[in-house]
């Protein structure tokens, strides 16, 4: 049995994920990090709300086997670039140093495609220095995911995302594997297999391969 460490349970992809380990007999204990809680009521689920900015005060009781990071936000609701490098950017690594104190011997991460820190695009530079930090953990197992466009139900629906997910359905036998929307919950379920699949070292996970079974 193995103890789990989430950070993002109230997003898109950190719902499903959550789910599945209620399902599975493989995790008898779950840490759920969240500013809010999560609305879920289980004798596996330890949740800890607080605002990431004192992440690093948490201890925990228990050693942690693995950790997920679904952290994530636009720059519509961050506000501003600084406020979104820090969710996207610094929360992601405070969160990993705190799995990585815990125990954890495998840390997975939703990122993005395009994902480059020397890219022009903002957004995707910061998931690049995200990813880079991660890299300088020294995590024995790093699982990153590049998932393209997500497909769910949102407590808050983004426009962009609706049109897109329009367009992409449209056209869906016309787009490469890499670059078709997937379902949030396709994305989740990848996580746990890389989970238990995983190499030693840095694992990237490509959206076509997500949606590959």
């Amino acid at each position: 049995m193995k103890t789990a460490l989430i950070a993002g349970a109230t997003g898109l992809i950190g719902k499903e994920l959550v789910q599945r380990m209620l399902q599975s007999d493989q995790y008898n204990l779950i840490y759920l990090i969240s500013r809010k809680p999560c609305g879920i009521v289980h004798e596996k689920i330890h949740e800890i709300i607080l605002d990431f900015e004192k992440i690093g005060q948490i201890t925990l009781e228990n050693p942690v086997d693995e950790a997920f990071c679904t952290l994530g936000t636009t720059m519509k609701q961050a506000g501003s670039r600084e406020k979104f490098r820090k969710v996207d950017l610094e929360y992601v690594l405070s969160f990993a140093t705190l799995a990585k104190t815990a125990g954890a011997g495998k840390f997975l991460v939703i990122s993005s495609m395009g994902a480059n820190s020397k890219s022009s695009v903002f957004y995707n530079s910061i998931k690049g220095l995200a990813e880079e930090g991660l890299k300088n953990l020294g995590f024995k197992h790093l699982v990153i995911l590049h998932p393209s466009l997500l497909l769910g139900k949102r407590p808050e629906p983004r426009f962009t995302e609706l049109l897109g997910t329009i367009v992409m359905k449209a056209f869906r036998f016309l787009i490469p594997d890499n670059y078709k929307a997937i379902e949030a919950s396709r994305v989740a379920e990848k996580m746990l297999e890389m989970a238990d699949k995983a190499n030693e070292g840095v694992t990237v996970v490509e959206s076509g391969e997500i949606i590959a079974n």
